[in-house]
């Protein structure tokens, strides 16, 4: 596992610490990543409980492409080159079906926003829908690939290179460990989930079965919550959900797998992945008032996992990897407030 580092609370974001002070090393590109504004929601009111109890959330679905063109162009961090590294909005899918607006569907007219002219961008990584956090993209077909070909590497002799932030329900125990556990795509009334095998077989493995890893480290606690840090050293949909909710604390905004985590007279338990079905999630009332939410709100609440880092290779082979860092969301912030997270 690599080298964990402190968090710092800076300018209303936690932010990795580097011996006195903080620092943005080099993406091995010739640039370092240049922090813009993230892209904020309108409201009327200055009491963001009664109105928009969760700051900052973009509600990418009210949007057209030029609409959301724009959101791109002011979320990227970082440009250089054939490389282009933007903080994605929660909720803004990557693909989907044909006609939808995604990500991948905007980026012809992203690449013209951006100067690029006829080089148009590439995917090369980036988090799942409900999760917010570094995309990177690629206008270089050789570049794409290179860093494809440093990424796989890099899982296979387990290396995290992506680090995630969570806040997550429950405080995870111990407070440092990895997350081993088979999992597979199932389909439950119209959606396809990740579900555990237990001791999968060599038929369940070229059945699209696949064993997944976690590195799980808790940075901050308070309010019966905890702030993680989550490096996957595999690539699985939905993996930091399940492994989180498999530690019998869900991330805050899970409406998919916080499902499967039950209580019984104070104490924790998982119910059947097989039969459980996504629904809203629950909290208990302490965690209500100390988030200054009603019951009816937290459907509303957005999942609080966050792509912050990422490691790229150096420009040249014998190079260490630098790193892309994005600040967490305004409603992250918001919530690490409410629920006075100190660090241990």
């Amino acid at each position: 596992m690599g080298a964990l580092r402190v968090w710092r609370w800076v300018s209303g974001t936690w932010r990795p610490g580097f011996g006195a002070g903080v620092r943005w090393r080099d993406a091995g590109f010739g640039t370092e990543a240049r922090r813009r504004p993230q892209p904020q929601a309108s409201s009327k009111s200055k009491d963001p409980v009664e109105d928009q109890p969760f700051p900052g959330l973009l509600r990418t679905e009210n949007l057209g492409v030029e609409e959301l063109v724009d959101v791109l162009k002011a979320a990227v961090v970082d440009q250089k080159g054939p490389l282009v590294t933007l903080n994605k909005p929660q909720g803004l899918p990557v693909t989907g079906r044909p006609g939808e607006l995604t990500l991948l569907s905007v980026l012809p007219q992203l690449s013209q926003a951006l100067g690029l002219g006829h080089r148009e961008l590439q995917v090369v990584r980036a988090p799942g829908k409900e999760a917010s956090g570094l995309v990177l993209l690629s206008s270089c077909p050789q570049t794409a690939s290179r860093l494809q070909k440093f990424f796989a590497h890099s899982r296979r002799s387990q290396k995290p290179t992506a680090t995630y932030c969570a806040i997550t329900d429950g405080v995870p125990e111990p407070f440092e460990g990895t997350v081993s556990v088979a999992l597979k795509l199932e389909r439950m009334d119209g959606i396809d989930l990740a579900v555990p095998v237990t001791s999968p077989s060599r038929k369940d493995i070229l059945e699209g079965v696949k064993r997944t890893l976690s590195h799980f480290h808790v940075m901050a606690t308070g309010g019966g919550c905890a702030l993680v840090q989550l490096q996957p050293l595999t690539v699985f949909p939905s993996q930091l959900q399940v492994h989180m909710a498999l530690q019998l604390c869900p991330v805050l905004g899970d409406h998919t797998y916080a499902a499967r985590v039950g209580t019984v007279l104070g104490q924790r338990f998982l119910w059947p992945a097989t039969t459980t079905k996504p629904q809203r999630q629950v909290l208990d009332e302490a965690l209500l008032k100390r988030l200054r939410l009603r019951p009816s709100q937290v459907a509303q609440m957005p999942l609080h996992l966050h792509l912050h880092r990422l490691l790229l290779p150096g420009t040249r082979p014998r190079d260490p990897p630098g790193e892309l860092v994005a600040p967490v969301p305004s409603y992250f912030s918001w919530t690490l407030q409410r629920l006075r997270l100190s660090q241990k």
